[in-house]
């Protein structure tokens, strides 16, 4: 096996290579360090550069003294050599064959034809019953307002799910330019978007204040690229648009954030808070 940072192949053998898993386990040990670290947690892009040696020497003694904590027996010295991977389990497999990367592609997980095809193995259920974090960006937002039931998204909101809703803006002109690209009757897509807007400010409406703050809905007026569903901070689904092609024939991407790789995640988590920052409103 090619030479890795120790640290890195600790965190794949144990699971903690998603960012969001690693801070988790960070604050933990932190915590029983000296309770003031806890929050300290190094970003993601330098996590990245541990992980792939871009850094020389150790990082700061507060984070070697958590490091150590989070592996019993390890000197940060030890968690930043290389190690040829002979004594380092090889990482689990899991049932679930959405947590295996495939092969080559760093953190794409699988990859589907149509979005038919991917509703199909990931039914909306699957993806959101048990979510705390919800971020979606896209046109019309169909799996979120149509695929999955309001009282169950009432559920989530009541229970501390966060959901971010951002939708190409009804009123605005790049949803015009992508009802003529996909030869839909003129008003079609803008019909069906201040449709969805609609069922969430109703949602939104019949929550108390507390819940009704975390359900947060959003317009943009920008030429359509993808449609980026992230669940938990940790999976993202990627559906991009197609020049003369409906929405629901584009190809589905499904990433499972991996900081212990080179993937695509924190690419697509950008372009959400990117365009979210831009957006406005509802």
């Amino acid at each position: 096996m090619a030479e890795q940072i120790l640290l890195k192949a600790l965190l794949q053998e144990r699971h903690w290579q998603t960012y969001g898993t690693f801070r988790k386990e960070y604050d933990k040990a932190a915590k029983k360090v000296d309770p003031a670290l806890q929050g300290g947690a190094p970003s993601r892009a330098q996590l990245h550069r541990w992980l792939s040696g871009e850094i020389k020497g150790l990082p700061y003694s507060d984070h070697c003294r958590v490091l150590e904590a989070m592996f019993p027996g390890k000197t940060a010295k030890e968690l930043f050599s290389t190690n040829n991977g002979t004594d380092v389990p090889p990482p689990r497999r899991e049932s679930d064959p959405a947590s295996i990367a495939m092969p080559g592609m760093a953190d794409v997980t699988a990859v589907f034809s149509s979005r038919a095809a991917f509703s199909s193995a990931y039914p909306a259920p699957a993806l959101f019953d048990r979510a705390t974090d919800i971020k979606a960006a896209g046109l019309s937002l169909n799996a979120i307002c149509q695929s999955y039931p309001d009282h169950q998204l009432k559920r989530l909101l009541e229970s501390g799910t966060h959901i971010k809703c951002l939708f190409l803006d009804p009123k605005g002109l790049a949803i015009q330019a992508r009802e003529i690209e996909e030869e839909h009757v003129p008003g079609t897509l803008t019909t069906l978007t201040a449709l969805n807007i609609g069922v969430m400010t109703r949602l939104r409406d019949r929550l108390d204040p507390e819940a009704a703050e975390r359900l947060e809905l959003r317009t943009y007026d920008e030429t359509i690229r993808f449609n980026i569903l992230i669940v938990d901070n940790a999976r993202c689904i990627v559906q991009p648009y197609l020049p003369q092609a409906r929405g629901v024939d584009s190809p589905t991407l499904v990433i499972n954030d991996n900081t212990a790789a080179d993937g695509l995640f924190p690419v697509f988590d950008q372009v959400f808070t990117s365009l979210w920052e831009r957006s406005k409103s509802v």
